[in-house]
């Protein structure tokens, strides 16, 4: 997984960058197809803004939080994008059964 960490009106800081890391390896945990992600953390006056964009097979997933402490929206933001890639991945799972044991057997 590629991470791309970039900051608006705000410095990533070692220990910012080591936050979202672990945070966001917790996604990986879930779902291994995660080829991408773009993280933009801002600050705006008393706002802490944290958007991101997932790059999975087949499709993109964006998320955005904003909180007062930017530790808590980036923690929304992983809950946010957690959500989302387990229904992606409920989507993309097959259900049905192979040997087709849920099919009725003909009656003869």
């Amino acid at each position: 997984m590629q991470l791309n960490l970039t900051g608006h009106h705000i410095e990533i800081t070692d220990s910012l960058r080591s936050y979202v890391t672990s945070k966001l390896e917790r996604l990986e945990r879930h779902f291994d197809h995660v080829t991408n992600v773009h993280v933009i953390l801002t600050v705006e006056k008393l706002r802490q803004k944290a958007e991101a964009t997932l790059s999975i097979t087949g499709n993109n997933l964006y998320a955005d939080s904003t909180e007062e402490d930017m530790y808590a929206a980036i923690d929304k933001l992983v809950d946010k994008l957690d959500r989302q890639i387990t229904k992606h991945k409920e989507k993309v799972t097959d259900h049905h059964r192979a040997n087709g044991a849920l099919k009725e057997q003909p009656i003869e």
